[in-house]
């Protein structure tokens, strides 16, 4: 299959989530060390684990494209399997729930994080092949977020000839491991995307209603929104 490169003028329905997928993969590695150890001084931190990872993540996504254009399934296993194991999924469905998870229950909460994760992989998943994995990952800086809930690293995705994308992660401590929880492309958020588009659903139907409704297809995560 001839690769279709990445370029500035992608559409950012494609960029943001395929971004996001391939920046929640990257993590995998760092997730299974944060896991078997504690926390110490000699630990990567966030912005070395970014580096290192994006650009492994790269490099798995260009060895294994042939067997991924052919096997979506795969793809989709791949893809799924990684971003549960990094992705802090029930943290960022409250950011994007707003003020209708105030008064949610955490089961309410998962629910709607599983159905909003699933359906934007469904959707999503396959434009991480759309990906020039001929890039290198420039880490401009890691700082500090407020109220101490964590760190954000900005990046910039770098291109011959062509524009650097600038990627920024926002990330937390849960249980000792470091965990993305949205991801901002060209300045837009993964988080504030889908908060404006779920807002409207959400004030005439349950969260329940919402995460059956993602289940079953009949909204979708929409990226360009």
């Amino acid at each position: 299959m001839k690769q279709r490169p990445m370029t500035t003028t992608m559409p950012l329905r494609l960029l943001l989530p395929a971004c996001l997928a391939a920046s929640l993969l990257a993590f995998a590695p760092s997730a299974v060390l944060a896991q078997a150890a504690p926390a110490t001084s000699a630990e990567a931190s966030p912005s070395k684990l970014v580096l290192d990872n994006s650009t492994r993540v790269l490099t798995t996504l260009e060895s294994r494209r042939a067997e991924f254009s052919k096997d979506r399934a795969a793809l989709r296993a791949f893809i799924s399997s990684e971003f549960n194991a990094m992705f802090d999924r029930d943290y960022a469905a409250r950011q994007v729930l707003g003020r209708h998870a105030r008064d949610a229950s955490d089961a309410d909460v998962k629910l709607f994080a599983d159905a909003l994760a699933d359906n934007l992989m469904q959707r999503y998943g396959s434009s991480l092949l759309d990906f020039n994995t001929k890039l290198r990952v420039k880490v401009k800086s890691e700082t500090a977020l407020p109220r101490g809930i964590g760190v954000k690293v900005a990046t910039e995705l770098q291109r011959t000839g062509a524009e650097a994308i600038p990627v920024d992660y926002l990330m937390r401590r849960n249980g000792g491991t470091w965990k993305a929880f949205d991801v901002m492309v060209e300045g837009v958020s993964f988080v504030q995307t889908f908060r404006q588009q779920f807002d409207s659903e959400l004030q005439s139907k349950s969260i329940k209603q919402v995460a059956a409704e993602l289940r079953n297809g009949q909204i979708s995560a929409d990226a360009g929104k």
